[in-house]
């Protein structure tokens, strides 16, 4: 069982620094997040990568925030599926896998529909990737709110149906279920992914699901490490995005260890 724990970006320190940081408080990963827009060349992302790889610290990205795939208006689409290969392009430089993003909303419409819009989306993406030989996975993320696709359940149907990853964000998926989350279960449905990408922080939340993410709380975190050392994933990378995206991955390390 190999579990790995780092913070999603650097706190505003920047990527050289933040790898360094990283390394310094013995975590194992760090999220880079593109999420107001990709504003890193090529060039960049290749040094960042190799210091990175150097240090021993394993990269993964989070897309912008501007992406729905399933948006009534074709021009919106387009720009997601820009936004997200943009991403992919600088992960394959940054040596950086999974790109995590959000893929949608409902905008009133069935479940069933936004599911096959985004399926269809997610596998023109990966011709896309493919074709330009790029080394990275697309993983959509379980996301905290109902009017946004989508739960574990539609996630894990469209990697077995479009062949993509997926990240599972628990904190999420506890607001997205107005405060409830079985891990016995979730584990139960994730246990033969080879590895776990993940998300974790402090959440609240409405009727509607997530409001906003917040510190780390050792009781909140309690029940996940729990759930971890009982099921024991083959590997697992566990993000954190809380608003002490270091101390909070530190924390957690420590109570895990603990």
């Amino acid at each position: 069982m190999k579990i790995i724990f780092g913070p999603a970006g650097t706190g505003g320190i920047g990527y050289y620094e933040g790898i360094a940081e990283a390394k310094r408080l013995g975590l194992g990963a760090l999220e880079v997040e593109f999420t107001y827009g990709v504003k890193m060349a090529n060039q960049e992302a290749k040094k960042i990568g190799e210091l990175a790889k150097t240090s021993g610290i394993s990269l993964s990205v989070h897309g912008p925030y501007y992406i729905n795939l399933a948006s009534k208006e074709k021009a919106k689409v387009e720009a997601s599926k820009k936004r997200i290969l943009q991403s992919c392009e600088r992960a394959h430089y940054l040596r950086a896998s999974p790109v995590v993003f959000h893929a949608g909303f409902y905008q009133g419409r069935s479940e069933e529909e936004i599911y096959n819009i985004i399926k269809k989306a997610i596998i023109e993406l990966q011709d896309e990737i493919n074709k330009n030989k790029w080394n990275v996975v697309l993983a959509p993320e379980t996301t905290g709110k109902k009017s946004q696709f989508s739960g574990l359940d539609e996630l894990l149907r469209l990697r077995k149906e479009a062949g993509c990853g997926i990240c599972v964000d628990f904190a999420h998926l506890f607001a997205r279920n107005n405060g409830k989350i079985d891990y016995d279960e979730v584990f139960d449905k994730i246990k033969h992914l080879k590895h776990l990408h993940c998300h974790f922080s402090g959440i609240t939340y409405t009727e509607k699901g997530e409001r906003s993410h917040i510190l780390l709380e050792k009781g909140f975190f309690a029940p996940l490490a729990k759930a971890i050392k009982k099921h024991k994933p083959e590997s697992m990378t566990i993000i954190n995005e809380s608003p002490d995206v270091f101390g909070d991955a530190v924390r957690m390390k420590e109570w895990f260890e603990e």
